[in-house]
Order: C-alpha cells, then sequence, then structure tokens
C-alpha cells in the first residue's frame, strides 16, 4: 500500500469517553476512515504508519444527524470508524509516530 493510500484510509483518531475506556482497558483503539476502506486497508494502514500488529479489525457506518437549521432541516454527513485490536504486548503511541 502506498503512502498516499494510507493517508487517505485513516483521517484521524476518534477521541471519545467509550474510546478512551476502551483504550485503556482492552488496548483497543478508535480512528475515523475513509468510507471506501476495506478491513484490510485499514489494517494495513495501522500497521505501516504506527509500526504495531493489528489483531483485529472492525468496522461501523455512522449515520449522520439530522439537525434543524433556521432554514429547515440540514443533515450531517455519514462517516465511518474502524475498532482496531491489537496484539497483545502491542501500544499504540499518537504523540511519536507523526513524521
Amino acid at each position: 500500500m502506498n503512502q498516499e493510500r494510507v493517508f487517505k484510509v485513516l483521517l484521524g483518531p476518534h477521541i471519545s469517553e467509550k474510546a478512551t475506556m476502551l483504550a485503556d482497558s482492552q488496548k483497543q483503539f478508535v480512528f475515523k476512515v475513509a468510507t471506501d476502506a476495506t478491513k484490510l486497508e485499514i489494517k494495513k494502514a495501522v500497521e505501516q504508519l504506527f509500526e504495531v500488529k493489528v489483531r483485529s479489525v472492525s468496522t461501523l457506518n455512522v449515520q449522520g444527524k439530522t439537525k434543524r437549521t433556521a432554514r429547515g432541516l440540514g443533515k450531517r454527513n455519514d462517516w465511518k470508524k474502524a475498532y482496531i485490536a491489537l496484539q497483545p504486548g502491542q501500544d499504540l503511541d499518537f504523540s511519536s509516530s507523526a513524521e
């Protein structure tokens, strides 16, 4: 997988209370990913970018919320998130891997 596709697949970490609890207890990390990304692409992108071994990848399509605006109803964009489980002994550090 080329470097350009790696950065198009992984859009960034998803930070929430649930994601933080998963990272602390089960070594699972949550990322926002491209809607057309496959599990294999996500796995290769994480392994290449962070130099860790991935045990499994679970994906979830998140439907955008419908919101009221001054001009009627609007809809937020749909997006996709991936739960990344690392193999035992592996850890992900967001601060030192960015170049």
